[in-house]
């Protein structure tokens, strides 16, 4: 059994445009007990029937915030520690000892994100690391991976390296 955080990690989703996506990363949330944090433009309706299909009957376990903006969301958490992750650049995620309350950002499906937020000094840039010759992985599935990093850390199943 997963022990709960006293201050849960923020998955955060710049612009995602695919709604199952959402989906799957809102159903991570629920059974993990992360905060999901959603910035628009979304491609989609919040109420969208695939994104509530991938979500199955999780959705009422989800903490969810939507923002407006990038900058409505840095407003709100101004002091947040930030990992920003993207596809070949940065730290591996596995060499971060995460904290609890730690904000995981994660760009859209289409475009990642942007150099603006990633060069703008709003946390730190990670990756996680794949061979060469693709483009990258599932945003759902990197989320994954990311979060259950971080949990593994903070609960006491996996040290920090």
């Amino acid at each position: 059994m997963l022990r709960p955080l006293s201050s849960p990690l923020h998955l955060v989703l710049v612009a995602p445009q695919i709604p199952p996506n959402t989906g799957n990363v809102a159903r991570l949330c629920a059974v993990t007990g992360c905060r999901l944090i959603l910035v628009e433009p979304l491609g989609f309706s919040i109420s969208d029937r695939e994104l509530k299909r991938a979500g199955l009957d999780y959705w009422d376990k989800v903490f969810l915030d939507l923002f407006p903006s990038w900058e409505a969301y840095l407003a709100r958490f101004p002091q947040a520690r930030r990992f920003l992750f993207t596809a070949r650049s940065g730290t591996p995620h596995w060499n971060i000892r995460y904290r609890e309350g730690d904000h995981l950002v994660f760009g859209s499906e289409t475009s990642g994100l942007g150099q603006a937020i990633l060069g703008g000094g709003f946390g730190e840039v990670t990756c996680i690391p794949m061979v060469e010759g693709v483009r990258s992985l599932n945003l759902s599935t990197a989320v994954g991976i990311a979060t259950y990093e971080a949990l593994g850390q903070l609960t006491g199943g996996r040290p920090g390296t």
